[in-house]
């Protein structure tokens, strides 16, 4: 089926959450956060709806830049636009249910930057100036929102100050519009757990086909960005997170080099893979987001090399000829899961030297078949699981002992939450991967330790490194994965569309990957995966921007009629 919004000629005056929290978890609190989603806007005489959705519709960062100081529309009108479109087309009409609360200061913040520019504002150390944002809901922000992971357990618990990024991005401008619906616990509760649903919010729906999957674990904040109801997005990475919603949503995400992007405030899964990255609907937005949330923290260690290196501003690798004398490789590995992708890959292989890339084709990673047979050992064996469950168990104690009021301390409380809730939080998957990480032991233990450093240098040093080194290759490619699967709440979960471990590779090195539009099969995106070494953001970004001049190949949603 072919995709998602048409035209919003008018805006109710309200709208109502599609859904509530049931009835015995709402009584554990009477914050005004446990409705999930409430607002009123009504949008002004001077910006009808049917002129802002010609004005805002896929509106870049650079274009809202313009309008605002061309006084087409408001930063009001531009929010109040985003909000009505989330109560006609998320909270209803095709409900697509990405947004799991709008911020309820979300007006008095528009107004308060308003007045900013009728004063003369912004200046230029604000790049984000009035461009509204949403948040995957484990990013912590300390307002009237809460942020609970998707799940119901931390519903009243609320942290104590903005996450870092958040903190940037408030510096910069941005308007912090809601929080994104996504896999609950980031897709960390069960092997069986379907992409893009939590007990918070429900069932993410794709806006291409909204019977298939948004992929995980950042759906929300790909579909968001995709349907128009935000102009970008923060979402987390762990394993493939930020880059399969990207694919399967047909937007643009960047999974930073771990310790580029602070974690501190961010609801931790494991502390050697996780990092926070932007989606948007162009790669420049993309580069913008980064270069706003990228630096030092004190509090995170990770981010330690950035104290004496910097990050550069990436809106300088925006060019349109930083494909010319590329090296590129094509890691056909990753590829032949479905003919209709490869078919992409291979017009996107033309594209590329058309535009002046030397691409080599195929190139291996050697350590692949090594990558593969861990994987095989089984769900809770693979060195991958190994770590992740045992620093998740000590960083969720960790994280949630920073947070004030109710709601559990540690994973066991998590557990016994869900045991005690389980018709409102697994009506249709279990908790197998929290039980098995409740078992794991410290993260002095040797099995932990040994599977860290062999999972790491097979992905790292002798996998992506070697394969980059043996023919000095700039970067490689596969496609991110394959069109979304339906989803699935009784067999495999409706997850991804295929495409083997190849987002796992680099979040296994901690090295950067981002996903780029590549193309559609039978309406359904599918993204190119453009995979580095450590710290070489800025030169996959110029290359993906360069590709993306050249491709032309998102194709914006549109298509469901709202009622």
């Amino acid at each position: 089926m072919g995709s998602s919004v048409a035209s919003i000629t008018s805006a109710p005056r309200h709208f109502v959450p599609s859904h509530r929290c049931r009835r015995g978890v709402a009584r554990m609190s009477s914050a005004p956060a446990l409705v999930l989603l409430a607002a009123t806007w009504a949008l002004s005489d001077t910006a009808p709806a049917a002129d802002m959705d010609a004005m805002a519709r896929e509106a870049s960062i650079t274009g809202i830049e313009q309008a605002l100081a061309d006084h087409r529309y408001s930063v009001a009108e531009l929010a109040g636009y985003y909000v009505t479109r989330i109560g006609l087309i998320d909270q209803n009409g095709p409900s697509l249910h990405s947004i799991l609360e709008v911020n309820p200061d979300w007006e008095s913040l528009a107004h308060d930057m308003d007045r900013e520019l009728s004063g003369g504002g912004p200046t230029p150390d604000k790049p984000l100036f009035g461009v509204p944002i949403v948040l995957k809901d484990n990013v912590d922000t300390a307002d009237r929102m809460q942020t609970t992971a998707g799940s119901l357990a931390l519903l009243g618990s609320l942290p104590r100050r903005d996450a870092f990024i958040v903190r940037r991005l408030r510096a910069a401008g941005a308007l912090i519009l809601g929080k994104a619906n996504l896999s609950e616990w980031a897709g960390m509760r069960s092997f069986q757990q379907t992409a893009g649903w939590t007990g918070r919010g429900g069932q993410t729906h794709n806006p291409y086909d909204p019977a298939r999957t948004p992929s995980g674990s950042s759906s929300g904040s790909g579909v968001a960005v995709a349907a128009n109801l935000a102009a970008v997005a923060i979402g987390t990475d762990t394993g493939g997170s930020i880059d399969g919603p990207a694919s399967a949503n047909g937007v643009v995400g960047i999974r930073p080099t771990v310790g580029l992007v602070s974690r501190e405030g961010v609801i931790p899964i494991s502390t050697t893979r996780d990092t926070a990255g932007p989606l948007a609907r162009t790669v420049a937005d993309a580069a913008t987001v980064l270069t706003v949330i990228a630096g030092y923290d004190p509090d995170d260690p990770a981010t330690s090399y950035l104290k004496d290196h910097p990050p550069p501003d990436y809106r300088q690798a925006l060019k349109a000829d930083n494909l010319k004398g590329a090296r590129i490789g094509v890691l056909r590995q990753y590829a032949g899961f479905n003919d209709a992708v490869d078919a992409l890959l291979d017009r996107a292989i033309a594209t590329l030297r058309a535009q002046g890339a030397e691409v080599i084709d195929p190139v291996d990673i050697p350590t692949k078949a090594a990558i593969d047979a861990d994987f095989r050992k089984g769900k809770f064996d693979s060195d991958s699981e190994i770590v992740q469950e045992t620093e998740f168990k000590a960083a969720v104690k960790s994280y949630l002992a920073t947070r004030r009021g109710p709601g559990p301390k540690d994973l066991q409380g998590l557990i016994d939450f869900d045991n005690a809730h389980a018709a409102q939080e697994m009506p249709y998957f279990g908790q197998d991967v929290f039980i098995s990480s409740e078992r794991r032991g410290p993260i002095t233990d040797k099995v932990y330790l040994d599977a860290l450093e062999r999972a790491r240098r097979l992905a790292g040093p002798e996998g992506i490194d070697a394969a980059l080194g043996k023919d000095h290759l700039d970067a490689l490619i596969a496609p991110t994965s394959g069109p979304a699967s339906l989803i699935d709440y009784i067999g495999t979960g409706g997850g991804g569309g295929g495409g083997g471990h190849f987002t796992e590779l680099a979040a296994a090195a901690g090295y950067p990957r981002m996903s780029v539009p590549m193309g559609e099969v039978h309406g359904l995106p599918v993204g190119l995966e453009f995979v580095g070494t450590a710290w070489s953001e800025f030169k996959l970004i110029g290359l993906a921007y360069a590709f993306e001049q050249a491709a032309h190949a998102r194709r914006p949603p549109g298509g469901i009629v709202v009622q």
